[in-house]
């Protein structure tokens, strides 16, 4: 039997992703499912441009206001989330639309993730200890005789890297490789329809990322994170407060920037991280590239969906 269809909508912040979703969501049988490391946080609505309430209700999206903001959420866990929802979304008889920006969900939920036991803060020191007698280069000729795929990929300098596939031998006595080769054997449950937004003029996606953050800013992104800091014990290396945006405003609160430079570096921060975005979206192979700027980008998209579902 084929696979039910899902639809991926992925692009850099301020590309106009959310008004196409819901665009996608008024002319097919669609529901919406985030793709957004930042709106699993509950009561981050203005710097994570959540929808609101009135929205929601028309349009609601799954996997958003999952956790608090003193708590932590990994592709690991967003992958098990949306796998359930995407199964519970077909079940249905509707189409799975997963809508957002946060790459390293996007990688994670289409190539799946390696298994990979945690670090071992013992075995490690004693790793660094053996390559301080005998040097990196040692190590290397050993991962060469254990492990000479990953040992090939490696320069013998790479100490972190040598670490780490060493640690994994050692642990677990299988190659970085196996766990790899186990990490491609989880496919999706679905035929995935995998469209970016990448704009193609880099100064017009930067005047939006301004003008978004000046709007956030507006709608009292500052007084949010008070809130938030009253309601919650949060501390600046908490990952809900090294959100873009969430970051710039903790730093100022705790006097580590001028409050006249809160705009200035929170536009530079919101454009060095869509410059990340499109980075990961050139080394995503199967990627539908729609150029939001263009003359009709809606009805390329459109086409691109109604093909797909056939």
């Amino acid at each position: 039997m084929s696979l039910p269809p899902a639809i991926l909508l992925t692009g850099p912040t301020a590309s106009g992703k959310t008004a196409l979703a819901f665009e996608l969501a008024t002319r097919f049988p669609c529901d919406i499912v985030s793709v957004d490391s930042a709106q699993v946080f509950r009561d981050m609505n203005v710097g994570t441009a959540k929808p609101d309430a009135a929205t929601l209700a028309r349009f609601p999206h799954r996997l958003i206001d999952l956790i608090t903001p003193e708590e932590r959420y990994s592709a690991a866990a967003f992958r098990s989330d949306a796998l359930r929802e995407i199964a519970a979304i077909t079940a249905a008889g509707r189409i799975p639309l997963l809508v957002g920006g946060t790459m390293l969900y996007v990688k994670a939920l289409r190539e799946g993730l390696a298994d990979l036991p945690q670090a071992d803060a013992e075995l490690r020191a004693a790793i660094d200890a053996e390559a301080a007698a005998h040097g990196w280069p040692a190590l290397h000729a050993e991962l060469a005789r254990l492990d000479p795929d990953t040992a090939a990929r490696l320069k013998p300098g790479d100490a972190q890297r040598i670490q780490r596939a060493v640690e994994v031998l050692r642990l677990t006595g299988r190659t970085l490789g196996s766990f790899f080769a186990a990490q491609q054997a989880q496919a999706l449950p679905c035929r995935l329809l995998a469209l970016a937004l990448a704009p193609g003029d880099r100064g017009v996606l930067h005047r939006r990322i301004e003008q978004r953050f000046d709007a956030m800013l507006h709608a009292g992104l500052v007084e949010e994170v008070l809130g938030l800091r009253a309601k919650y014990r949060l501390d600046g290396g908490l990952p809900s407060m090294r959100c873009v945006g969430y970051r710039q405003v903790w730093d100022m609160l705790e006097g580590n920037l001028p409050a006249a430079e809160l705009r200035d570096r929170g536009v530079f921060a919101t454009r060095q991280f869509a410059k990340r975005q499109l980075t990961w979206l050139k080394s995503m192979d199967d990627m539908q590239i729609v150029d939001p700027l263009a003359a009709d980008p809606t009805e390329a998209v459109l086409a691109a969906v109604r093909q797909h579902l056939g």
